[in-house]
């Protein structure tokens, strides 16, 4: 079968795309530091070019710029010390009257049902004893245990928050020249539609990123004043914890979801705390998954709510945590991509017959 040029040169660049995806998909875990890397260096360095304007010298606006972005990514989670430092003495308190109260309602019901369960009260408290009274040594020695065990994770995460860190100093660093080298790659005739495709792609990012932030500072003032409102005495670090997490889908909502479980369970030790995070988590579930992110974020670049619940789920499952992060800034440049592709089969012979 005799192709044409042009059909040769889609076939090429098809082939491409397709080993492109192919190696992404097989190196997943390997490039997962320089994707996170690379996404952050999209988001920080023009920040660093605003510095670097001023005629600050590069090093120095790379290395304000990461310090500050790695104090506030520590700040976020530091909102986690003070639920820590007060729940363990109330969960080594509680936890015992909360098994007895279990055996003296649950056990009876399931009774009913032919369900023999009794909780062993003193086996509990003696496990609380344990490993709630431990002190500095003892809990260092069981995570050293820990590591030992899960040793391939441990090193992963350790070498992950390592060299991200390092790849993203790199980046920022050589961020120009990065730039000059790809568009140096691209072949003349074809260079100002990739230029127009490039600050398309870019315009549609910086919605996104726009958009997301938006989300987290309106989820954060509501958890904060929906948990406070119900009276929780935890509910500033708690409610702005949970709306900065929701920037990692699902991972950060379910982790603010556990803090504040623990927190309403331990402070009013029965079933309101329970169902006020019910009520103040539903609720916010529900108007971020069907109102904000699709609103501020899906119609911002292009995507209806169902569209950015497929491509969540997709990326999740091919890609894993790093799919998942990057899920939505990728599907905004394929937007784009298929826009253009939609106007040239629009204006084709193929088309227009």
């Amino acid at each position: 079968m005799n192709l044409s040029p042009a059909q040769r040169q889609t076939l090429t660049w098809l082939g491409l795309g397709f080993a492109a995806a192919l190696l992404l998909w097989l190196l997943a875990p390997v490039l997962t530091p320089f994707v996170i890397g690379a996404v952050l260096a999209y988001a920080l360095h023009p920040m660093v070019e605003r510095l670097a304007a001023r005629r600050v010298p590069r090093v120095l606006a790379v290395l304000v710029v990461e310090v500050a972005f790695i104090v506030a990514l520590l700040a976020v989670l530091l909102l986690i010390v003070p639920i820590i430092t007060r729940e363990l003495p109330l969960l080594r308190e509680q936890i015992p009257q909360l098994a007895a109260r279990l055996n003296e309602t649950v056990t009876p019901w399931l009774a009913q049902f032919g369900i023999e369960l009794a909780l062993d009260i003193p086996g509990i408290k003696t496990f609380v004893l344990k490993y709630l009274d431990s002190n500095f040594e003892e809990w260092l020695a069981a995570a050293l245990s820990s590591a030992r065990i899960g040793g391939s994770i441990v090193l992963s995460l350790v070498g992950n928050a390592v060299l991200v860190p390092v790849v993203l100093f790199y980046l920022l660093m050589d961020w120009p020249r990065l730039v000059e080298r790809v568009l140096r790659l691209v072949p003349p005739r074809l260079l100002p539609r990739f230029t127009g495709f490039i600050d398309e792609c870019d315009a549609m990012l910086g919605q996104y990123l726009r958009g997301q932030f938006l989300v987290m500072g309106i989820l954060a003032v509501y958890y904060a004043g929906a948990l406070a409102a119900f009276g929780f005495d935890l509910a500033v670090p708690v409610g702005v914890f949970t709306g900065l997490a929701v920037f990692i889908p699902y991972l950060g909502f379910g982790l603010g979801l556990v803090l504040a479980l623990l927190a309403g369970v331990l402070q009013f030790s029965s079933l309101y705390g329970v169902i006020a995070v019910a009520i103040v988590y539903g609720v916010g579930q529900v108007v971020e998954s069907l109102v904000l992110t699709p609103r501020l974020v899906g119609e911002r670049i292009g995507m209806n709510p169902l569209m950015v619940i497929f491509a969540l789920l997709a990326f999740g499952q091919l890609f894993g945590f790093v799919g998942v992060l990057v899920a939505l800034p990728v599907s905004a440049v394929l937007v784009v991509a298929v826009r253009r592709i939609k106007a040239l089969y629009l204006s084709s012979h193929l088309y227009g017959g």
